[in-house]
């Protein structure tokens, strides 16, 4: 346990945002499956929106933000041509 009065604001400091962070990397997940399961363009402007503020906040790395949007991007791309061509993957 901290000893110094300021230590002991950092420590609930900390423990508040630990709370917030997992939060939003819980929401981040979900979103995250929801695209790769339904392949859904709406869900992916929902979860880039997510991404994005998650690397706004710190939560995640910006550059992991931009990889996961990529690779979902590019599912979501290869799923929806594939079948509007008649093309199954």
């Amino acid at each position: 346990m901290p000893t110094h009065k300021s230590a002991e604001k950092r420590l609930r400091q900390s423990q508040a945002a630990n709370v917030r962070n997992r939060a939003i990397k819980s929401q981040m997940k979900t979103a995250i499956k929801k695209v790769e399961t339904s392949f859904d363009e709406k869900e992916l402007k929902k979860t880039t929106s997510l991404l994005d503020k998650a690397a706004r906040k710190k939560v995640i790395h910006k550059n992991v933000a931009s990889r996961v949007k990529s690779r979902l991007t590019k599912l979501v791309n290869r799923k929806t041509s594939g079948t509007s061509q008649g093309v199954t993957p």
